[in-house]
């Protein structure tokens, strides 16, 4: 007979030794296990008066399951119990594991809400957040949902207080807000999985957060030393070392100096050879009167017609051997040697994939 449990490479479910047995332990929420302490009865329960109905053991866990999967169905704002670090990709089934994974299923259970708090993998999310909001927003769950506008809802309140990286998260949001005006006010609205007053609630939070968004003051830190005070040749190098143009641009508009290191012809120039090939290029130089190459209007050109290179500091890596997609560690695979998995390679680092955001829709395109 052919298995059909669970995949028997993973390390299995946790237990919890009690007084009845042996239990599987359940990851529910802190506040769930206090709530439900608090409201804890015995084993024999009068519901009603009147009647005397009573409750027996097998009927109070049913009752305790049902009381926590309402408060979170009830609860927008929940997020989902899983926090793991690793998932099995399957597409389909096969002898040792029933069933599929499913984009929203993938959003759910690995661990996003963690790597939001970490500046080398926040552009990563945010870039796979606008992603979902411009194509995939359709096919989230309910659940894959609610976690969505959670971690949004993190990464909002976070720029809000460190004042880092406002332009990713407004064009993450103007993405949002457009693709949720076309679904909710068109004949999309049939497609969106929830009740459309949700949908409307959540626009609006949209709105709110762009209002806030625009409204954010800029942070005045004085601690002596200022940008502008150091040589020029640093300067340069802090430019060059941008691999996004609007950061150029951006940083141009502190003060004089940077605007005409900003401005350097040699500068843009490496910015399109960096992101765009060579035949792209040629097809949108832009000229000056003098016959001289325009590098600057040249490359905002070339955004508009082909997709930059992209650059993150932390990413999602996929084993090939295990079909295990993963967060890893970088401090433990250099100290202990941990591949971020249990994976069963001779070499494990040769079967690891670095996952783009658009990498990560299309795995789970069946």
């Amino acid at each position: 007979m052919p298995f059909l449990g669970q995949d028997w490479r993973s390390p299995g479910w946790s237990w919890m030794k009690t007084e009845d047995g042996w239990k599987r332990c359940e990851s529910w929420t802190e506040a769930l296990e206090e709530a439900d302490a608090r409201r804890h009865v015995s084993r024999s329960v009068i519901l009603n008066s009147e009647d005397e109905e009573i409750f027996t053991t097998e009927d109070h866990g049913c009752a305790s399951k049902k009381r926590k999967k309402d408060h979170f169905r009830n609860d927008s704002n929940a997020q989902c119990f899983y926090r793991e670090k690793w998932i099995y990709v399957h597409k389909e089934s096969t002898r040792e594991r029933h069933g599929y994974c499913t984009l929203g299923e993938a959003f759910t259970r690995l661990d996003f809400s963690s790597a939001v708090q970490d500046i080398r993998r926040f552009s990563y999310v945010v870039r796979l957040l606008q992603l979902i909001a411009k194509s995939q927003l359709t096919s989230l769950s309910g659940v894959a949902q609610k976690n969505y506008f959670s971690i949004l809802d993190k990464i909002v309140l976070k720029v809000l207080d460190d004042h880092q990286n406002p332009r990713l998260i407004k064009d993450l949001l103007q993405d949002l807000s457009s693709t949720l005006c076309i679904l909710i006010t068109g004949v999309g609205k049939s497609v969106l999985v929830g009740n459309i007053d949700i949908w409307v609630r959540r626009l609006d939070r949209i709105l709110t957060w762009q209002q806030q968004l625009r409204d954010l003051p800029m942070a005045q830190v004085n601690h002596g030393l200022t940008l502008s005070d150091l040589p020029l040749h640093m300067l340069s190098n802090i430019l060059y070392r941008l691999s996004d143009g609007w950061d150029i641009v951006t940083l141009g508009q502190v003060s004089p100096t940077l605007h005409t290191l900003s401005e350097d012809r040699r500068l843009w120039k490496k910015l399109c050879q960096y992101h765009f090939a060579e035949q792209q290029s040629c097809r949108h130089l832009i000229l000056s009167e003098k016959g001289h190459v325009e590098w600057k209007p040249t490359y905002f050109a070339l955004r508009k017609c082909y997709p930059t290179r992209e650059q993150y500091g932390d990413t999602l890596l996929f084993c090939r051997h295990c079909s295990i997609l993963f967060w890893q560690d970088c401090r433990l695979a250099l100290l202990l040697k941990d591949s971020g998995h249990p994976c069963t390679a001779a070499d494990p680092a040769s079967c690891f994939t670095p996952v783009s955001p658009q990498h990560f829709i299309d795995l789970f395109k069946f």
